[in-house]
């Protein structure tokens, strides 16, 4: 096509460039130029046809890629405010990977801390462990030495209540030679006469001539380790002894003697019954009341005494009753205590403070002044020693003023409400 152009252009140049000459002598050229521009003309022709062709059908398809433009620049536009909102949301998720980043380093920093704790935990949880077997050892070896020393300590409290109860046996086993020794010892001393055999029906332990009245004495102690049968036992004896008065010339007055470790279990000391009385003493409490029925014999006989005389001789001895049965009540109470003070040391104190103690105890050595028969106790030296008592009692600040006494004992009854009628109803219940 550019060849074509070419050649009409070299025409038109040659045309111009024609001489009146050249048209004449060169016309078969110009002709041949002609035809050969016509046959690029026709060359032409149907290549601008072919070229508007081709042109319409570039306009189609400009108009094609121009609708696809727009479509593609609405597009554009739809996938700008997508790519917009992409990148807001990667803005947004960048700042929320930063946001993660920085939970993640601070897990990561929490991880190693728990780590590091979680060793230390485990490094203590061991340590634990072990000091928890050494704990739990040791607490059976402790539990096992806790029973070791309780079977110990109950086969020596047994063993305690077993020597109590055979002292106390052996000591009632021989209460009635010990009360037939001390009275026999008590009558020597004060020219009281003690009689072997009785001129009378039965067999009392102990009797005694006053005053040309025969009184009886009978030793009485517990049949077995068990107490609570010893009251009503000491009742049914008091009965019994009515074979003894119903004799001539009995004193209708009898005394059961008891042991001084029984007292805290008796509950009547005085069994006023029909026709005579009983009375419950102590071992300790002969000597006061033998002296008070040995007063009486200083008088020949009774009705020759005045109305003032037989009332002196009643309040005399009815205060050695008063003082002996005090003497029975406070000692029966002192002996409780002191019992329930050895067995509370027994209990309480370590076992090596008890070893020691035992040993002390073993040491000890009490030395009571000594009964001589030949000797009599002089109250004068008796005064003298009680009231050097009462002297280094008040030393070391004990009070010992005798009113201040004598009104607080005398505010402890000495004996029950209950009324003479219904202890007597009682004895034959």
């Amino acid at each position: 096509m550019d060849s074509g152009i070419d050649n009409i252009k070299k025409l038109f140049n040659d045309l111009k460039t024609f001489t009146l000459w050249d048209r004449l002598f060169h016309w078969g050229r110009i002709r041949t130029l002609l035809i050969e521009t016509s046959a690029d003309l026709q060359k032409l022709v149907s290549e601008v046809n072919a070229l508007q062709a081709d042109n319409l059908k570039l306009e189609g398809s400009i108009e094609r890629i121009n609708e696809d433009k727009i479509n593609f620049q609405k597009e554009i536009s739809v996938l700008k405010e997508k790519n917009d909102n992409y990148l807001k949301r990667g803005t947004e998720l960048a700042n929320e990977k930063e946001a993660f980043k920085s939970k993640v380093d601070l897990l990561d920093r929490e991880c190693g801390r728990l780590r590091e704790e979680i060793l230390q935990l485990k490094a203590k949880e061991e340590q634990r462990r072990t000091e928890y077997d050494k704990a739990v050892n040791q607490l059976f070896k402790l539990r096992e030495d806790i029973l070791k020393e309780r079977s110990d300590k109950e086969e020596k409290e047994k063993q305690a209540v077993y020597e109590r109860l055979r002292r106390l046996k052996e000591t009632w086993s021989k209460h009635e030679a010990d009360v037939k020794n001390r009275i026999k010892i008590i009558c020597n001393k004060h020219g009281v006469e003690y009689l072997e055999s009785v001129p009378f029906k039965g067999k009392p332990d102990n009797t005694l001539k006053i005053n040309d009245e025969f009184i009886v004495f009978d030793a009485k102690s517990p049949g077995s380790d068990d107490l609570s049968n010893f009251p009503l036992y000491l009742r049914n004896q008091a009965e019994s002894v009515s074979k003894y008065v119903k004799e001539e010339n009995v004193r209708r007055e009898v005394f059961l003697v008891v042991p001084t470790n029984t007292l805290d279990v008796v509950e009547q000391f005085e069994y006023k019954l029909s026709d005579y009385t009983v009375y419950v003493i102590s071992i300790d409490a002969l000597e006061p009341i033998i002296l008070s029925l040995r007063k009486i014999e200083d008088y020949e006989f009774a009705e020759q005494l005045s109305p003032e005389e037989r009332e002196n001789i009643c309040r005399v001895i009815g205060k050695f009753v008063h003082l002996s049965k005090r003497r029975i009540q406070i000692d029966g109470f002192f002996a409780k205590q002191f019992f329930e003070l050895v067995y509370r040391s027994e209990a309480d104190l370590p076992k090596d403070f008890l070893d020691k103690v035992i040993e002390f105890e073993k040491a000890e050595k009490l030395n009571p002044p000594i009964e001589r028969r030949a000797r009599q106790i002089s109250n004068k030296e008796l005064e003298i020693e009680i009231r050097e008592r009462k002297t280094d009692a008040e030393q070391k600040g004990i009070e010992m003023d005798e009113a201040l006494l004598t009104k607080n004992l005398n505010k402890l009854p000495l004996y029950t409400d209950k009324s003479t009628e219904d202890i007597q109803k009682d004895l034959f219940e």
